[in-house]
C-alpha cells in the first residue's frame, strides 16, 4: 500500500475513471474505511453514469458529414432547426460538467465550500502542529479558562465559546491563539487522558457566515466543519469519523445554547 495520502484529486479521478489500476484499489481501500466519504462518492458516480447512459446514444453517434463548414453555417441560418452536431456538442459539454464537476460540487449534501475547505485545512495544520506536543501543547491551561476565552475574544473581535466535552470523556486542557491564511483563530484542546486528543479551531468567516457542517479527512485525521453566525468551528482529531460526528454535533449544540 503506498503512504501517499489519499487526495480529492483521487477522488474526482475514481469518479471520472482516470486512475490507474494500483491507485484505484488504494483510494477504494480508503473509502472502506471511510464510509461517509465513500458515500458521497458513490453519489457522485451514481450522478455520472445516469448522465452517460442518458446521453450515450448521441455521444456515441459517428461524427456527421454535417461538421462541413458550410453546412454548419447554412444549418445555422435555418430556423427552427437545430443541427445533430450541435445536439451531440451539447450533450458532451452536459457530461463533463456532471461527471468532471460532480465532485467539486459536492455541496448538494452536505454543503462544503472552499471558505470550510479553508477552515479545514487550517484545522489539521493547528492539529499536526500542536496535538502531538507534550511538554506544551497549550498555552493558556484550562484553570484559566476566563483568561483563555478574553484572550480569543480580543483577538478575533467577539467572543468564542470554549465546548465542554467532559460528559463524553475528553478533558479540556486549555488553548491558544494561532495565526491562519484568514487572521487570527481561537484553538481549544481535549484530551480523554488516554494519548487521544481533540483540537477545535474556530475564527470569523467573512463571506459565508453560515454554512452547514461537512466532514473532511486528511491521512489518519478526521474532522467536521462548519459555520454558524460568522463565525467558521473545525473539530479535528484521531478518531473514526463516526465517533467524532455525535462529538461535533455535540460542540455545536453547546455554543448555539450560549448565543
Amino acid at each position: 500500500m503506498s503512504s501517499r495520502p489519499i487526495t480529492e484529486d483521487d477522488l474526482n479521478g475514481l469518479v471520472d475513471r482516470t486512475l490507474d489500476a494500483r491507485r484505484e484499489a488504494e483510494v477504494r481501500t480508503y473509502l472502506d474505511a471511510h464510509p461517509e466519504i465513500a458515500r458521497r462518492v458513490a453519489l457522485f458516480s451514481q450522478q455520472g453514469d445516469m448522465l452517460r447512459a442518458a446521453f450515450a446514444p448521441v455521444i456515441e453517434e459517428p461524427v456527421p458529414t454535417e461538421l462541413d463548414l458550410s453546412r454548419m453555417i447554412q444549418e445555422r441560418r435555418r430556423p427552427g432547426q437545430t443541427p445533430r452536431w450541435a445536439m451531440a456538442a451539447a450533450a458532451v459539454l452536459l457530461l463533463s460538467v456532471g461527471v468532471a464537476g460532480g465532485w467539486s460540487l459536492r455541496g448538494m449534501g452536505p454543503a462544503t465550500s472552499e471558505g470550510v475547505q479553508a477552515l479545514a485545512r487550517e484545522a489539521v495544520a493547528s492539529y499536526a502542529t500542536f496535538a502531538p506536543d507534550r511538554m506544551r501543547p497549550v498555552e493558556i491551561r484550562a484553570d484559566d479558562r476566563n483568561a483563555l476565552a478574553d484572550w480569543a475574544a480580543t483577538r478575533l473581535g467577539r467572543p468564542i465559546g470554549i465546548p465542554d466535552l467532559t460528559a463524553a470523556g475528553y478533558r479540556f486542557m486549555g488553548g491558544r491563539v494561532v495565526p491562519t491564511e484568514h487572521g487570527p483563530a481561537a484553538l481549544f484542546m481535549y484530551d480523554d487522558d488516554r494519548g487521544t486528543r481533540l483540537v477545535m479551531l474556530a475564527r470569523p468567516m467573512k463571506a459565508e457566515p453560515d454554512l452547514p457542517m461537512s466532514p473532511h479527512a486528511d491521512g489518519s485525521l478526521n474532522g467536521f466543519a462548519w459555520a454558524d453566525k460568522g463565525l467558521g468551528y473545525s473539530l479535528v482529531g484521531g478518531v473514526a469519523s463516526d465517533t467524532l460526528h455525535p462529538l461535533a454535533d455535540e460542540v455545536r449544540r453547546q455554543i448555539r445554547s450560549e448565543v
